[in-house]
Formats: C-alpha cells, sequence, structure tokens
C-alpha cells in the first residue's frame, strides 16, 4: 500500500507518522512519501520520520520529494495537509480582521474566507496530478478550512472525504470522563466542518443509550472549561458545541481578547522553529512533547482510521466525517458539504440519519452553507465582487461597511496568491 501526504514538510507531520507506526496493522503501508515544495523543512521532517519508523520497527520504506506528481504516482490515497502561504498568511488571517472589530481566525470570518481563497485553486491542481495518476485513489483533506476544500474537490469529481479532529478530540475527552474505551463513544455529531454540536453521547454505538444529559450533570464544568464558555451556555443548550462555536455565541469578547495577546500563528511560528531544531537531532527518534502543543490532536488516529476503512482495510463502521449532503439534512442543498457520522467503506462515506434539528442550530447551518456557496463561487472564479458578497453573507460580518472594508484588506494581503487580483 502507497500512500502520499502532500504537505509531509509540516512540522506536525511526525504525530502522523507516529499514528503510521503504532497502528501499521491497522493500515499496512509499504510506502510513504511526504510531499512538501519546502526541502530544507522536508529532509529534517523526513529524517526524523524514518527514525520514528526504525525505533517502532514499522518495515515501510520513507521517500520524500517536492514533485507532486513523482509523489502522488501509484498511490493508494493521498492525504491533504498543507498550508498556502505559510504562518506568515495565517497571521495575517488572524489580525486584519480585527481592524474593523471582526474575528480574525484562520478558519472562520474573513481570515477563513482568505485561507479558502489562497487553498482551493492549489488544492484543485493537486487533486487534478492525483486523478491523472491514479484515478482510483482516495483523497483525504485534512487542510483547512476543510468544508469548502472538501466541496471543491467533490464538485469536481474527486474521490475525496474532508477529515477534521474535532469529533475524535471530544471522543477521546468524554471517554476519560466516563472511563470507558474510546471506541465505546458514539457521538451524535452534526454541523459543518467548524461549526458543530454533539446533540447526543451514545455508548456502544449509534443505538446506545444516549448518556449526555448524564455527562453534562457530572462533567459539565470539565466540558465548558475545554470549550472556553460559561457553563450557563452548555447547560442552557443542553448540547455540546465545539470550540469554534464561541466566535458565534462570544463574538465580541473573543475580540478584545484577541486584541491583547499575540496571535496563535506568531505562536505556532516560534514553536515551528524549535520543533525544526529538534527534528535535525540525529539522536531524536520519537514525535517531542512540544508537539502535543502544536494542534491537531489525535489527528493520527482519525487518518489512519478513515484511510484504512476507504481502502478496504477494515477501520471503524462508523466515522465523523465531511462528505456530502444528499439530503441528510433537508434544509441544504444536496451538494452541499456537512460534518457527521457516517458509514465509511471502500465505497465512500454514507451519512448515519440525522433527527430534525432545532432552528437554533438548523439556522445557523444553512446561513454559514449560503456563505460557504459564496466562498467556493469566489475561490473557484476569483472576483472582488464575488468576495464582497461571501463576506457580506457571513454571519459574523454581515454588514455593507465592515464587507466592503474586509474585501479591500483580504485582497491587499492575499494579492500574491490570488491570480486574479
Amino acid at each position: 500500500m502507497k500512500l502520499a501526504v502532500v504537505g509531509g514538510g509540516s512540522t506536525y507531520t511526525p504525530e502522523l507518522i507516529d499514528g503510521f507506526a503504532r497502528l501499521r496493522d491497522t493500515l499496512p503501508i509499504g510506502e510513504l512519501v511526504l510531499v512538501d515544495p519546502a526541502a530544507d523543512r522536508l529532509e529534517l521532517v523526513g529524517g526524523l520520520a524514518r527514525r520514528i519508523f526504525a525505533k517502532q520497527g514499522h518495515p515501510g520504506r520513507i521517500v520524500t520529494t517536492s514533485d507532486v506528481d513523482a509523489g502522488v504516482a501509484d498511490a493508494d490515497a493521498v492525504l491533504l495537509q498543507l498550508r498556502v502561504g505559510g504562518q506568515a498568511a495565517r497571521n495575517q488571517d488572524e489580525t486584519w480582521p480585527l481592524e474593523c472589530g471582526c474575528v480574525g481566525q484562520e478558519t472562520t470570518g474573513a481570515g477563513g474566507l482568505a485561507k479558502a481563497l489562497r487553498t482551493v485553486p492549489v488544492v484543485l491542481d493537486i487533486a487534478e496530478r492525483v486523478r491523472r495518476a491514479n484515478p482510483d485513489a482516495w483523497i483525504i483533506d485534512f487542510t483547512n478550512p476543510v468544508g469548502i476544500v472538501t466541496r471543491a474537490l467533490l464538485q469536481a469529481g474527486h474521490k475525496a472525504v474532508g477529515l477534521c479532529n474535532v469529533a475524535i478530540g471530544f471522543q477521546r475527552k468524554f471517554a476519560k470522563l466516563l472511563d470507558v474505551a474510546p471506541g465505546e463513544v458514539h457521538l451524535d455529531h452534526v454541523g459543518l466542518n467548524h461549526l458543530t454540536w454533539e446533540t447526543g453521547v451514545r455508548l456502544g454505538g449509534p443505538q446506545g443509550d444516549d448518556i449526555l444529559p448524564k455527562l453534562l450533570a457530572e462533567h459539565g464544568d470539565a466540558v465548558a472549561e475545554d470549550l472556553r464558555m460559561p457553563r450557563a451556555i452548555v447547560d442552557r443548550l443542553g448540547v455540546v458545541p465545539s470550540y469554534y462555536l464561541r466566535y458565534y455565541y462570544q463574538h465580541d469578547a473573543v475580540v478584545e481578547e484577541l486584541r491583547t495577546k499575540p496571535s496563535r500563528a506568531a505562536e505556532v511560528a516560534e514553536m515551528e522553529k524549535q520543533l525544526l531544531e529538534m527534528y535535525g537531532d540525529p539522536a531524536l527518534d520519537e514525535k517531542p512533547e512540544l508537539l502535543a502543543k502544536r494542534g491537531g490532536a489525535f489527528y493520527s488516529e482519525a487518518a489512519v482510521d478513515l484511510a484504512a476503512s476507504l481502502l478496504g482495510n477494515g477501520g471503524s463502521p462508523y466515522q465523523v466525517v465531511n462528505t456530502v449532503n444528499n439530503g441528510t439534512l433537508p434544509f441544504l442543498p444536496d451538494d452541499a458539504v456537512i460534518e457527521v457520522q457516517a458509514a465509511v467503506d471502500g465505497s465512500g462515506a454514507k451519512p448515519l440519519p440525522v433527527p430534525r434539528l432545532d432552528p437554533l442550530y438548523a439556522g445557523l447551518i444553512a446561513n454559514v452553507t449560503g456563505y460557504e456557496d459564496l466562498a467556493l463561487r469566489a475561490a473557484v472564479h476569483g472576483g472582488r465582487e464575488r468576495v464582497f458578497k461571501a463576506l457580506l453573507a457571513h454571519p459574523l460580518i454581515g454588514q455593507y461597511a465592515y464587507a466592503e472594508q474586509l474585501t479591500d484588506s483580504l485582497i491587499a494581503h492575499n494579492r500574491e496568491h490570488l491570480a486574479w487580483a
């Protein structure tokens, strides 16, 4: 089995490698290709990756290359984890929206749109290369904004499934609170990427008893603290919103918070410098503890599980993924991409039925889906007016004056990445 990781020079890649090594029985990789244009980073990461495989006795071969076509050739699956513009572009996404009092974040609001505009054309180009190399290969997208990127891939006819670590993070945390094995916890997870709620927590599978009320009653403080939201919000909702809902439920407070501290991108950039120095140490043969602060917890386990299921090598029967709606949420277009529990096998991901949603959640999902549709049009076709309309439609912006200012700022900060600008 051959897997390729585009964006393999990321400082986060050793986490993925560690998962591949530990879970080799679930996903038996014969050849792993790390693809990245940053040759210096790639060699540091690739060297550590080989040492991790060797220490854990993994027989697979690890190859590094900056040639996308060579890297994806004959691959059974391609994982996308790229960041167009690097941490410098992310830092801009997290800062210039604050100038007009709007949240600055790399996947949500104006910053998220900027990332989508930079990313979608690059991902579509890579996907075409994958299709030419092997039309049967699966594309697993971990590149943010996952919902928009996955929708772009699916609309272009690619075999693609989107993946986020929010759900597996909840599963692991809830399992720890409940003192059960993670595999026993099934989430009624519904929404869009980075706009989801856990409306039920079941033990043993989709038909298990819902113990969410008990979980909140006994561990509500711990859950709220992890979300960085007041417990009162969680109690009144009776569900567990994702961390990203704080940008909606506490927008103005979060903006003030972001204005008073360094951006997350600045923190990660400093962390990456330290990690790359560590990776260059030939004695290092395991992922360093510092990597846990980098973000993306449990991604490796989720990626292995998803790839194994798509490639017919086992894997969990039900997984939370980003896939096409096809009537699952009847208030959305069929071609919208939603993030829900799905049955996953070699034919792809089929969403499990979702009970009728309360308008409190359905309304926001519908609003953000409309924004995502406009964002994708802007990413694929370009043009200032399309960018403006996407920003005007976003519920975190929605005002004419803000949308005008943010459009100008977005284009000014991303001109080198926008072919039409």
